[in-house]
């Protein structure tokens, strides 16, 4: 290709041109296609840096974008970045042709109306929220015109967490272009001295390792991460971009006692971290969900965690297992020991682990309380142990005892803050703040489980967070005549390779030492000591200001205090709830974080007038991780509303086609046996299909000359991402890859992941899109269980038309395409109610009677009715070819 170039610019040079200007033109022409490589949809991204600051474990980061619009045309620059659910946003201002544009932190719904006003008026606003999800995906966009510039500028700031003996700094990686000019930075000091650090990334190659520079001596740490255009590059002579991934700093500080307190300005953090203590005995309680809607993908994933757990259980330590569906199952009555022998029997009885049933949750949690409860009393496990309850589940609870209010009361009591309670939430079909509220009222913390192919290492990992208890029942004690607005100071048990983090302020800002009592149960004998701290001790320390930004620690104790309220507030109810809320809004609008109480509005007035061009808005290659409150209104109209075009099947079964231009709308019947597979929709341009399996009644009813059928199973797939959706009265599965998810209606569900967007309505309808393709309304009909004929079954509804291709057919699919009929001759029918006529349609003269069907989306249980002209003999005249043209071998 370049000799053909080259052949082309020899043949527009004069003969006079000389060697060195070809040389140069050349250059030249190399030099556009590679600056063409950094220009995505007219805008380029020339510089993005990353800034990290982390002194005292406290990180304040700065992410800085600069991008131009290369186009001739208004363009939409769009500033998208993914941060640590543990983050705050502090700051965000755009700044646009040397004019800056700053956000402001107010309370969520003063944000709101402010935003929505700007928008009323045409102006750009940006709204940030706290998303909640475990990565917060912060997303600003601005129109700016033709060669104009845009800066925008992201901070944000962090506690870091010690697990397994390493403080953890996460960057998400994903400027989705070539850039020239990226660069992370990441600069540490920590008083104590830094033992070990390190630096990675998921989409590192063995080129970019060594691009990755890293120091550290004494109390300073330096990492840097810049590679060139070329080094971005997926392959020599492509455009994609490497970076794509997660870049994390690891580090460690010297401990030589167990304590570090600093003292700032009248605030005060102390880090206590013990080593060289033994690890305490433990009695852990496994209550494992083994309910329908674990079954496949899920229930192998635990029991393979569970097999790799108990490799990991100690010969000290006493555990059980116990199961729950619609009854509940233990292995042993009681705790027993971790020898060899027993070991062997458990994993035994893991790998039998099977599922059936529903979700008996509370008699599962129960009996997993009372068993080690009983161990207590009976002196069946060591005085000097650590006690854990770790609980799985991927659904509701909806046998027995299914109130979670009710549920939460009888665990509280039957706990009564005697040992954590562990939750772990399985996918997206639980009730997270549930779960999440139950293991804070007992000392305890949830986690989400994601459905992923690593989900066994999920919970593997979080076990080994769990696993080395060191002490119990830890207390740090401050004056109470010196100190005010504490963080929390009792802890029931302490990890190894974690850290302890108190935060506190002086009643008198000028007080400059501090005496703290710390006390706990180890695994031989009680640790009780007193330990004393200077102000000038941490000044010394402190003496390279060139690494401290603002009054770090006062930030410090403020991100502290409110992530604490926010987690009380989760479990708290009436007046209490309201105080911690306002507690933690004061201190979120002083200290500027974005929280969930607090949003940031960035307006931009209006500069310049629109009507001029275009704004090209760029296509995102992938699906958001939307939080569910977003997430919901986005699909919601799509069974609250009717809009102007659908088709749909319901019922035994019916088909509508609505016709808008006509303002009518057409309908037919397939009469066919049980266990035919129909397909319904075909597009081969987006791969998109959908299929019904038929089901009939329980029993043919004699007096019946044609049996009643309807769809029992829907089949949804998008072979271009290889995902499918099986739906069935009973659950939806999704399968990717090799990956499956499962949900029962009792399930209330929001979930979007690569090219699928879901929502479930408990017990009513699902809603989904898949991909850029076509939505789809599912509704669900159930009938009374002990019914002697009908059986529960499933009603489709789709919509956007638009979204799929012109090629697209089935026995719905060929009327997303426009149709037109005309209606002649209306005379009196069989039915005085229900009149016929001629339909000219398709070229064919057909017969037609006037009636109506039924639309169940917004009422499942009496649905609307919609009049319309039904085409009789399956569809005859009206369907391209037969209705059997359209029977396929299976649903998928």
């Amino acid at each position: 290709m370049e000799n053909h170039l080259l052949l082309c610019i020899l043949l527009l040079i004069p003969a006079f041109a000389s060697s060195d200007f070809l040389v140069t033109h050349v250059r030249n022409i190399k030099k556009r296609n590679a600056d063409n490589d950094l220009v995505v949809n007219g805008i380029e991204i020339y510089s993005m840096k990353i800034d990290s600051k982390v002194t005292s474990r406290f990180a304040h980061n700065i992410i800085t974008s600069r991008a131009v619009n290369r186009g001739n045309v208004h363009k939409e620059v769009v500033f998208d970045v993914e941060l640590p659910k543990t983050a705050f946003i502090t700051n965000f201002s755009m700044t646009i042709d040397g004019v800056t544009y700053p956000g402001t932190i107010k309370e969520k719904e003063v944000a709101k109306k402010q935003y929505e006003k700007a928008v009323s008026k045409g102006q750009t606003a940006g709204l940030v929220k706290a998303s909640g999800r475990k990565t917060e995906k912060f997303t600003v966009s601005v129109n700016i015109e033709a060669a104009s510039k845009v800066t925008f500028e992201l901070t944000y700031e962090e506690l870091l967490k010690r697990q397994f003996g390493k403080y953890e700094m996460f960057i998400k990686v994903k400027p989705k272009q070539l850039v020239k000019d990226f660069e992370i930075e990441v600069n540490i000091f920590e008083p104590q001295g830094i033992t070990a650090l390190e630096a990675e990334g998921t989409f590192i190659t063995n080129d970019l390792q060594n691009i990755i520079k890293k120091t550290f001596s004494e109390k300073k740490g330096h990492i840097s991460f810049k590679p060139t255009l070329d080094q971005q590059r997926t392959c020599a002579n492509c455009s994609q971009s490497l970076l794509d991934g997660d870049f994390t700093v690891k580090y460690d500080v010297k401990r030589t006692t167990p304590d570090n307190l600093q003292i700032v300005n009248g605030y005060f953090v102390h880090f206590f971290a013990p080593t060289n203590l033994p690890n305490l005995p433990k009695n852990v309680i496994f209550i494992i969900d083994i309910s329908g809607s674990m079954s496949g993908r899920e229930i192998e994933q635990t029991r393979e965690a569970l097999l790799k757990i108990l490799d990991d259980i100690k010969g000290d330590d006493f555990f059980n297992f116990i199961l729950f569906g619609s009854e509940v199952h233990t292995w042993k009555e009681t705790l027993i020991k971790a020898t060899p022998e027993n070991l062997d029997e458990a994993r035994k009885f893991v790998r039998g682990i099977d599922t059936e049933g529903l979700t008996n949750l509370h008699g599962g949690i129960m009996r997993g309380i009372d068993m080690l409860n009983a161990a207590h009393e009976g002196n069946l496990v060591p005085k000097r142990s650590a006690s854990i309850i770790i609980m799985l589940t991927d659904g509701q609870p909806n046998v027995g005892i299914s109130n979670p209010q009710d549920i939460q009361t009888h665990v509280k009591k039957a706990i009564e803050g005697k040992y954590p309670l562990y939750n772990l939430g399985f996918g997206y079909g639980v009730d997270y703040n549930f779960l999440e509220k139950m293991a804070l009222e007992n000392k305890g913390l949830a986690r989400r489980i994601y459905p992923d192919s690593d989900a066994s290492l999920q919970l593997q990992g979080f076990y080994d967070e769990v696993s080395n208890p060191m002490l119990t029942d830890v207390e740090l004690n401050y004056p109470e005549n010196e100190i005010s607005d504490l963080t929390k100071n009792s802890f029931k048990h302490f990890y190894d390779g974690s850290e302890i983090v108190v935060a506190g302020r002086f009643i008198d800002s000028n007080q400059n030492s501090l005496t703290v009592d710390v006390r706990g149960e180890g695994a031989n004998d009680a640790l009780s000591y007193t330990t004393q701290q200077d102000a000038e001790e941490t000044a010394k320390a402190f003496q390279e200001q060139q690494y401290i930004f603002g009054e770090y620690i006062e930030r410090l104790w403020a991100y502290l205090t409110i992530e604490q309220l926010l987690e009380e507030r989760i479990a708290a109810t009436g007046e209490e709830k309201e105080n911690l809320t306002a507690e933690a809004l004061d201190l979120s609008l002083k200290y500027k974080f974005v929280t969930p109480l607090t949003s940031m509005v960035v307006t931009k007035p209006e500069t310049y007038d629109n009507q001029d061009g275009i704004a090209d808005k760029p296509i995102e290659a992938e699906a958001q991780a939307l939080p569910p409150v977003a997430l919901a209104p986005q699909l919601s109209y799509l069974y609250n509303s009717h809009p102007t075009w659908y088709t749909s099947v319901d019922g035994d079964p019916h088909f509508i086609i609505s016709v808008p231009q006509k303002k009518d709308a057409l309908c037919f019947n397939i009469n066919e046996n049980p266990g035919a597979v129909l397909n319904l929709i075909n597009d081969p341009v987006t791969g998109i299909t959908v299929n019904g399996e038929l089901i009939g009644d329980k029993r043919v009813n004699s007096d019946a000359k044609i049996q009643n059928t309807y769809f029992g199973k829907l089949g949804i797939a998008n072979k271009h991402l290889d995902l499918r959706l099986t739906v069935t009265p009973e659950k939806i599965t999704i399968q990717n890859g090799n990956e499956k998810t499962g949900f029962t209606w009792l399930d209330s569900v929001t979930l979007q992941q690569e090219g699928l967007t879901l929502i479930i309505n408990k017990e009513k309808s699902l809603v989904l899109k898949m991909g850029s393709g076509a939505s789809f309304v599912i509704v669900l009909h159930q009938v009374w269980k002990k019914h002697p004929l009908h059986q529960d079954f499933l009603g489709l509804y789709a919509l956007e038309r638009e979204k799929l291709s012109e090629q697209t057919h089935g026995l719905l699919g060929q009327f997303f395409h426009p149709i037109d009929f005309t209606i002649l001759e209306i005379h009196p029918g069989s039915d005085p109610k229900k009149p016929d006529a001629t339909m000219i349609v398709k070229n064919n003269e057909l017969t037609v009677t006037r009636g109506w069907q039924k639309d169940y989306r917004r009422d499942p249980k009496h649905g609307v009715d919609i009049p319309c002209w039904f085409v009789h003999n399956n569809g005859a005249g009206l369907i391209d070819g037969v209705h059997t043209d359209y029977i396929v071998s299976s649903l998928f």
